[in-house]
């Protein structure tokens, strides 16, 4: 039986772990053709042999989403290949963490040339492409987007930023026939809250209770769901959608919480 995303031509950055992957292997067993970018070559051959395994045709690119010119390319050679591009996943992201009195203004820039210029480069790259066929942009935003957190400002900023251009080029990109989806997670199981100040995967152990966690098939689900349906928005978790609640409607509560669960705990100066 042909599944929702039958031969759908699906780019996805960040593709070598955590949502990404998980959205690849669930495309592939949905019969899309999947072309997956990401940095590190030995996991994203992974994911390619778990892909083909369930019948994709899979092209790879090691590629930094920094490079411009390098996801140029990819994109042509996946039109080489496939003839058109359906659905762009914008998945690449990294965590610059730290209190903002050790962070310097070059951690924040790194953060932005990969969450924020990073998507903007994906978005250009596939944007004709995604205009001929009026296909459809999924943006990775976050509740971090949404709510401020201790020791995350450079992160916190980026996914702001992400979360404001998806509501506006919402409108930008109807009017050429290309749907965007702006998809916000909560806590989902990766590594990106275990990301060192320069983006390195480090052995500190998770600072969110598991409990709370939801575990990437269920995120890559509620996301291929929004996509399937077109949505302009989804809140991935429940507790994120409590906390995007409560920021709306009680913003001094919401921020009085975070600051008591915070107090004491924090890097001085």
């Amino acid at each position: 039986m042909a599944g929702r995303f039958q031969d759908k031509v699906v780019l996805i950055t960040g593709a070598s772990s955590g949502i990404g992957a998980e959205t690849a292997r669930q495309l592939a067993a949905e019969g899309a053709k999947l072309a997956l970018l990401a940095r590190r070559a030995d996991k994203l051959a992974a994911v390619k042999s778990e892909a083909e395994a369930l019948g994709a045709p899979v092209l790879t690119f090691t590629t930094d989403v920094t490079d411009r010119a390098a996801l140029d390319a990819a994109v042509a050679d996946t039109l080489a290949a496939f003839g058109r591009i359906d659905i762009v996943l914008a998945n690449a992201g990294t965590g610059v963490t730290g209190p903002i009195f050790k962070l310097t203004v070059d951690d924040y820039r790194r953060q932005f040339e990969t969450n924020f210029f990073g998507l903007l480069n994906t978005i250009y790259a596939a944007l004709e492409a995604l205009k001929a066929s009026r296909g459809q942009l999924g943006l990775l935003g976050s509740v971090a987007g949404v709510v401020g957190t201790p020791s995350a400002s450079a992160y916190n900023a980026s996914k702001f930023a992400v979360n404001g251009l998806g509501e506006s080029i919402y409108h930008d990109l109807d009017e050429l026939g290309i749907s965007v989806t702006l998809i916000k997670p909560g806590f989902v199981d990766s590594e990106i809250r275990l990301l060192d100040r320069q983006g390195k995967v480090s052995d500190k152990p998770d600072p969110v209770p598991a409990w709370l966690v939801m575990s990437t098939p269920a995120a890559a689900r509620v996301i291929l769901n929004a996509l399937y349906r077109r949505k302009p928005e989804v809140t991935v978790t429940f507790h994120g959608k409590v906390f995007t609640w409560c920021k709306r409607f009680l913003p001094g509560a919401t921020r009085w919480v975070i600051r008591r669960m915070s107090k004491g705990s924090l890097p001085k100066l």
